[in-house]
């Protein structure tokens, strides 16, 4: 029997990489990927504040790195598109004011243990999920979203829709029977855009624009799981002129549904960018990402709920849990034993498996963390162990 009503509509959102807490978070993680790039043991946990005319960048970070943190903030605030007034916001002659102090040492003693081991960076509890909807082993709706975002961009960026601005967001509504998706019932795009597209009465382009938006963005995304009835929204309030930081304050760790599984599983609390792998917010988040894709992938469950959790200076979690929502095919206590025997959880473990200490963060930044292929925690190398492990049970 299905855990889920018979039908139900859910709905996840994303954003693009202009939108102004995904500045934040980009910025954060470029601060981390050149600390890491100089000094792999960097200890790093950046804050970013984007607002009109102002970028702060702030946080703990200890670490034999030098380089230019505005030098990384402008030329990724080019990288972006916020190059214009046009667009409300230009990296290159915004304020940027470093506040960066090093990490502190009552952390540290939790941390740095004898012999290379390393301690929990804090206390925290931390979820990983996975099902069948998608070949990612992804909700539906929170992939649909990202790519829609990831979409919007392209589009910008290759000149296919050149009025468009850097910020943007998505939203996907999905429906179900029985727990399967069937088909989009909505569609929502927030497209930001300069003046060439507002008609005399003020109001933006509704036959040309929006038309344009929904051909080139929304229908090369959703494909068949758009019909008849699906409805689909561009700017619903009549136009998006102002927009990023001109008409929005940014900060690190505010999209945190949009980085993990779109609203569909349980989130910890804990933001991942800015944060160096020590921080068991991200590195266990990863690895619990990592179990439940396993778990699922291995045939062991068609949907999968990881949580570990830790205590600030311990290397061991103080917790392991794992729910299958009644699909596993074996006990889910006995699951939980087999996670502790196979997966390497502390946080050296974590780090050292899932090769933490490298500078890719900045690719994490936008459009999820997670059923991205291209990240260690998305690989499905545990199939075989995983499998072993559960015959013997």
């Amino acid at each position: 029997m299905s855990m889920y009503p018979k039908n139900m509509f859910f709905t996840s959102e994303s954003v693009s990489e202009g939108h102004v807490d995904k500045v934040a978070d980009q910025i954060s993680d470029a601060v981390l990927d050149e600390c890491l790039r100089h000094d792999p043991m960097s200890r790093v946990a950046c804050n970013t504040l984007v607002t009109m005319g102002l970028l702060l960048v702030g946080g703990e970070v200890t670490t034999k790195a030098l380089f230019d943190v505005a030098k990384v903030v402008r030329e990724l605030g080019n990288n972006i598109g916020y190059t214009s007034p046009k667009f409300g916001f230009d990296a290159n002659t915004a304020a940027v004011i470093r506040t960066i102090h090093p990490q502190s040492p009552d952390i540290d003693l939790g941390v740095s243990r004898e012999g290379g081991e390393i301690g929990a960076g804090d206390q925290g509890l931390m979820f990983g999920y996975a099902c069948r909807q998608t070949e990612e082993l992804m909700p539906l709706p929170i992939m649909l979203a990202h790519k829609l975002a990831m979409q919007l961009s392209a589009v910008r960026k290759q000149g296919v829709l050149p009025y468009l601005g850097p910020d943007g967001k998505t939203q996907v509504t999905v429906e179900y029977q029985d727990g399967k998706p069937i088909r989009v019932d909505y569609v929502v795009i927030a497209a930001s855009h300069t003046d060439e597209v507002i008609t005399a009465d003020g109001k933006f382009t509704t036959e040309e624009a929006k038309k344009q938006i929904i051909e080139k963005v929304v229908y090369p995304v959703i494909g068949n799981l758009i019909d008849t009835k699906t409805k689909i929204t561009v700017n619903g309030t009549g136009k998006f002129l102002v927009s990023g930081p001109q008409c929005d304050t940014g900060m690190t760790g505010r999209k945190i549904m949009v980085d993990t599984y779109g609203g569909w599983a349980v989130h910890g609390g804990g933001a991942f960018s800015g944060k160096d792998a020590t921080k068991v917010d991200r590195s266990a988040g990863y690895m619990s990402r990592y179990i439940a894709k396993n778990l699922v992938a291995a045939g062991l469950a068609d949907e999968c709920l990881v949580q570990l959790g830790y205590c600030i200076g311990l290397v061991d979690p103080v917790s392991v849990m794992v729910n299958t929502y009644g699909t596993g095919k074996i006990d889910e206590n006995k699951l939980a034993a087999i996670v502790r025997k196979v997966f390497p959880l502390s946080p050296k473990g974590m780090i050292d498996h899932l090769k933490l200490r490298t500078p890719i963060y900045l690719k994490t930044a936008t459009y999820g963390h997670f059923g991205r292929p291209e990240f260690t925690w998305e690989q499905l190398d545990a199939l075989d162990e995983l499998i072993a492990k559960a015959g013997k049970v």
